[in-house]
């Protein structure tokens, strides 16, 4: 079936949402990105591209009217935008911990609740959130970024029950490391404490090395052509590298995981 739905992926400027344009594009959907900036110039021919922050209620109804104006309908979310937060738990101040979820789990639900009146008055669509591994398996000092999208996860899970019977569905992409721009553009606590400098600097430095060692984030965009193709998609899908400790987790004991988790982040040296 010759593919003409319309698409909407926020945070489409560069990463998992740009990769997901450009393949949408060539299998002949209709695509817009979203970007708080949007570019003067599409950096993909053929994708809309609209000013939209998923943090601001009045930017998510207008860039979502904008759309629906020009286009009538939409078949696909890809909810993609989203920012790392780097900071012990103790050291994170409620304000940037709040502003984590402002982003990456309100951000999502803010484009679903804008989205779905057009969904269900169309009887059909589809919704795909972009999560993370670290939902599963969080690591050290980006315990809020986790938070937050275990947070998504759940929620994702409640909201694929509710609109089924509207021919709505919903799928979540949990990705482990990959070559984007994640980690350079991640944010940091500013206020340190220093007995946990040495954890940290040990963290970040692993960190930098998995984001650089990264999967092709083009995996992420061929997920989400496998999803939005499928007559009947699953909930959840881990990709990357290291989707096999999802697996691991469930059946291996808690001692063997976390003593992984711990030699990974190097935080016994």
């Amino acid at each position: 079936m010759p593919e003409n739905r319309v698409v909407l992926i926020t945070g489409a400027s560069s990463g998992f949402g740009r990769e997901t344009a450009r393949i949408l594009l060539s299998r002949g959907f209709k695509v817009y990105g979203t970007s708080r900036n949007p570019p003067g110039r599409p950096q993909e021919l053929g994708v809309g591209m609209l000013a939209l922050d998923v943090d601001s209620d009045n930017s998510v109804q207008s860039g979502v009217k904008e759309l629906l104006d020009e286009t009538g309908r939409l078949d696909v979310l890809v909810n993609n935008a989203g920012y790392v937060l780097t900071g012990g738990a103790e050291e994170t101040s409620i304000a940037e911990a709040k502003a984590q979820f402002e982003t990456d789990f309100f951000g999502q639900v803010r484009m679903v609740k804008a989205i779905l009146p057009t969904m269900r008055k169309q009887g059909a669509g589809q919704i795909v959130n972009i999560s993370s591994l670290a939902a599963i398996l969080p690591g050290p000092f980006e315990g809020y970024y986790a938070a937050a999208k275990a947070a998504l996860l759940a929620w994702s899970e409640s909201l694929r029950h509710e609109v089924k019977s509207f021919g709505i569905k919903v799928s979540v992409i949990e990705p482990g490391f990959f070559k984007t721009n994640l980690g350079t553009t991640r944010k940091t606590a500013k206020f340190t404490i220093r007995d946990y400098d040495h954890l940290r600097q040990q963290v970040i430095a692993t960190l930098d090395d998995d984001f650089e060692n990264g999967a092709d984030p083009k995996i992420v965009g061929e997920t989400v052509l496998r999803i939005v193709t499928s007559k009947n998609p699953k909930l959840e899908y881990a990709v990357g590298r290291e989707k096999r400790y999802k697996t691991l987790k469930r059946l291996m004991p808690h001692s063997i995981i976390e003593n992984g988790v711990r030699r990974h982040w190097k935080l016994d040296r």
